[in-house]
């Protein structure tokens, strides 16, 4: 009789653990975004989106094209998608991408610069020298993103491509960068940051969330280019926390998040909704019609 009331009980406890796996996992939002997004999403948005709403944060950032990539190949779930660039989206959309994107909401910018290390050797001539005779210097250890796999990454050589002709030097992307994908240069996005700070790096190419949000010595292009990533956000289709997706999507576009945002460095913009506008859930309706108040 003992057994059997031990075994009785062992299930009831082993069932009580299950349910509240179950809930605490139903309770929480996963947010897959772009790795120059990180250190806004982990140490501002999340802990306030949990502190307004009760629900757990979980994020996991990288590449824009990588994490499309992740989604369409059923690598990783998530309930909300964040990308650098438009066009990412359109990689998920219809049936032949599996149908994870039916719509989508552009909501900020971030302009591309040069971020250096302080400590550096080159630091100086990056204040003084037009950027592109600083970053071609000898010896200078310059970080970039995967033009395959990061939109910042081929917006850097949109803009070497731009400068070539700007500044009518037709080797100034083989001089500067190298090959598209060279090694020494072409990093993970997320990793990016951490080995500037590290001393690892002199310079790199990232947006001015990035270095905002974490303090990093900035110098902008100048106004002859005008390249940025611009930001978009959606609820994936058959996300396994849909109300919790659409729950961070009003937070995010939120007074408090849009401040958040804006104290991280990013331009908050008027969201504009591309693909099919009909599918937008009718809590989001709203939210996404609300204008950005002038500055």
């Amino acid at each position: 009789m003992f057994k059997k009331l031990r075994a009785v009980a062992s299930v009831v406890i082993a069932g009580v653990f299950a349910f509240g796996a179950v809930a605490a996992q139903a309770d929480t939002v996963n947010v897959m975004y772009a790795g120059s997004l990180v250190h806004m999403m982990e140490q501002r948005v999340g802990p306030a989106f949990e502190k307004a709403t009760g629900s757990t944060f979980q994020g996991f950032a990288g590449g824009s094209n990588m994490l499309a990539n992740q989604i369409r190949g059923k690598l990783r779930r998530a309930d909300v998608f964040i990308s650098a660039s438009p066009t990412v989206n359109k990689s998920l959309m219809g049936a032949d991408n599996g149908n994870w994107v039916t719509w989508y909401a552009g909501f900020a910018e971030s302009p591309l610069l040069i971020g250096y290390n302080p400590q550096s050797q080159f630091a100086q001539s990056l204040l003084t020298q037009r950027w592109d005779k600083a970053l071609t210097q000898k010896g200078i250890r310059i970080g970039r993103t995967d033009p395959k796999l990061d939109p910042k990454g081929a917006f850097t050589m949109q803009l070497l491509e731009q400068a070539q002709k700007l500044y009518n030097d037709p080797t100034l992307s083989q001089r500067m960068l190298g090959d598209a994908e060279n090694p020494e240069q072409v990093m993970p996005e997320e990793t990016l940051v951490g080995r500037l700070q590290a001393g690892q790096l002199d310079a790199g190419f990232f947006y001015t969330t990035e270095t905002t949000d974490l303090r990093i010595p900035a110098v902008r292009l100048p106004s002859d280019f005008n390249i940025k990533a611009s930001y978009t956000i959606t609820v994936l289709n058959n996300a396994p926390n849909e109300a919790g997706g659409r729950k961070f999507v009003a937070f995010l576009l939120s007074d408090e998040g849009r401040q958040i945002m804006r104290d991280a460095g990013i331009e908050v913009k008027t969201p504009t909704i591309s693909g099919d506008a009909s599918a937008v859930p009718a809590d989001l309706q709203g939210v996404l019609a609300r204008p950005v108040a002038a500055q």
